[in-house]
C-alpha cells in the first residue's frame, strides 16, 4: 500500500509539474518601435504578450534617440515590431548596439505606398529639402488609411505565429475579430465625411502625415513641414501656405499631438484663422487620453477633422 500511496504521490507531482509551465508559460515579449503598433500588437496578441513600445505615447519618433536601456529592451525581446518603409531611422544602429538577432516582423510590407515627392503635397520647398526626406522616397505613414492597418494586422500575427506557434490559433481569433473592428471603423470614416462637398475637404496640418488618409478618404491636407517633424519650413514656404490658405478658403487648420505647435500659431496670426484643435498623427495618448488605441485615435481624428471642415463654413 505504502508503495501504491507513494507512486501515486509522484505521479500526481510530476502532473503538477507538467501542468505548470501551461499556467504559468511567460508571456512572448515584443518590442514594438511606437505606441501604435504596440497598441496593434496587443489587440491580437492578448494576454499572451507582455509588448513595450519603444517610442511611448506621446512621444514623436522623428526626433528620437535610442538610449542603452532601449538598446536592452531589445535585446531582450523575442520579437520585435517596426512600420518599416524608413520610418524608424535610428532602428539599424539600436539593434547593432542591442545585438538582436531575433524574429522582426515589418508592420507595414505589402502596403500600396504613396512617394514622399515634393509635389505630392505641395507641403516642402526644394531649397529647405535637408530633412524633408529622412524617411526615404516612400511616405512612411501608411495607418492613416485604416485598409492598410488590416494589412499590419495581418503581418502582425504571422509573425506572432512563428514567435509563439503554441499561441497560433488564438492569435488568428484575435485578428479575425480586430479586423472586423477595423472594417466597422472604416465604413464609420466613410459615413463620416459623406455630407461633405469635397470642394471643402481641404486641411492645414502641422506636417505631411495625412496623405494615406486623404487618399483613402477624399480629403485634401497640406503642410508646411515635410514628412518629418523635425524639418524647419521656410518662409517662402509659409508665405506659399499663406496664399493657399486664402486663395483654396481654407478653414480648418490643426496642430498635432507631436508637433510643435508655433508654426500653426503663426499661419493663424497671419490668416486671421482660428485653430481648430489638435489631431493625433505617429502618437497614441498615455492613459485617460481621447485616443489611447488606434481605432480610438481615428475615431478621434475623424470627428475634429469633419467637425472643423463643416462649421468651418
Amino acid at each position: 500500500m505504502k508503495k501504491r500511496a507513494f507512486l501515486i504521490a509522484i505521479t500526481s507531482a510530476l502532473a503538477g509539474a507538467l501542468a505548470l509551465p501551461a499556467q504559468a508559460a511567460e508571456p512572448l515579449r515584443v518590442v514594438a518601435s511606437f505606441s501604435i503598433l504596440a497598441d496593434m500588437v496587443r489587440q491580437v496578441g492578448g494576454d499572451r504578450v507582455a509588448v513595450q513600445a519603444l517610442v511611448g505615447p506621446g512621444e514623436d519618433a522623428h526626433v528620437f534617440q535610442p538610449s542603452p536601456s532601449h538598446a536592452r529592451q531589445v535585446g531582450q525581446a523575442q520579437l520585435l515590431v517596426t512600420n518599416g518603409l524608413g520610418y524608424e531611422g535610428w532602428m539599424a544602429r539600436l539593434l547593432q548596439s542591442a545585438g538582436y538577432k531575433g524574429p522582426q516582423v515589418e508592420a507595414a510590407r505589402g502596403v500600396r505606398t504613396l512617394d514622399a515627392a515634393p509635389s505630392a503635397n505641395h507641403d516642402h520647398d526644394h531649397g529647405h529639402g535637408d530633412h524633408d526626406h529622412d524617411h526615404g522616397p516612400t511616405d512612411p505613414h501608411a495607418w492613416q488609411d485604416v485598409a492598410n492597418a488590416k494589412i499590419y494586422v495581418q503581418n502582425i500575427v504571422t509573425g506572432l505565429c512563428a514567435a509563439d506557434a503554441a499561441g497560433c490559433a488564438g492569435y488568428r481569433t484575435r485578428a479575425e475579430r480586430y479586423t472586423a473592428e477595423l472594417s466597422q471603423l472604416d465604413a464609420d470614416i466613410r459615413a463620416a465625411w459623406a455630407p461633405v462637398p469635397a470642394a471643402q475637404r481641404k486641411v492645414i496640418t502641422s506636417h505631411a502625415a495625412y496623405a494615406y488618409y486623404g487618399r483613402a478618404y477624399g480629403v485634401r491636407f497640406f503642410a508646411a513641414r515635410g514628412l518629418s517633424t523635425d524639418s524647419e519650413p521656410s518662409a517662402k514656404v509659409v508665405a506659399q501656405l499663406v496664399r493657399q490658405i486664402r486663395s483654396e478658403g481654407i478653414r480648418a487648420l490643426f496642430v498635432e499631438n507631436v508637433s510643435d505647435p508655433r508654426l500653426i500659431e503663426q499661419l493663424a496670426r497671419e490668416t486671421g484663422l482660428r485653430p481648430s484643435g489638435t489631431l493625433y498623427s505617429d502618437a497614441l495618448t498615455p492613459a485617460g487620453g481621447d485616443a489611447t488605441t488606434y481605432v480610438a485615435m481615428m475615431r478621434e481624428n475623424t470627428r475634429r477633422l469633419v467637425g472643423a471642415v463643416r462649421t468651418a463654413r
